[in-house]
């Protein structure tokens, strides 16, 4: 059962994010594992950055190539998830841009 799994940082998961509200990004979609190994070991929850393969020249969208199919992980949208909302995993990834990503856009709040 997908939603008793470790997932790990730099891992691609499909989740489902519905329901949502507003702008928030919504469906089953694959999403980037940005939160620590030993977080996700220890909280039924993990933070999770929906993959889009709507490409926008925005500083928080960072690029990456999933299923053969340049993508952007969208840093604006990431989110807590409880673990039952995930699906299957799907891939691993170098986590380190986006996470530079991460890092910058907190540094500055």
């Amino acid at each position: 059962m997908a939603s008793r799994a470790h997932p790990k940082q730099g891992e691609i998961w499909w989740v489902n994010l519905d329901p949502t509200v507003g702008q928030e990004i919504n469906k089953q979609r694959p999403c980037l594992v940005v939160s620590p190994d030993d977080m996700n070991a220890h909280l039924g929850t993990v933070i999770a950055a929906p993959i889009t393969s709507t490409l926008r020249a925005w500083p928080t969208r960072v690029a990456v190539k999933f299923n053969r199919k340049e993508s952007s992980v969208a840093l604006d949208q990431i989110r807590a998830v409880d673990r039952s909302r995930l699906i299957r995993r799907a891939a691993t990834v170098d986590a380190e841009p986006a996470l530079d990503v991460l890092r910058e856009m907190f540094a500055k709040a």
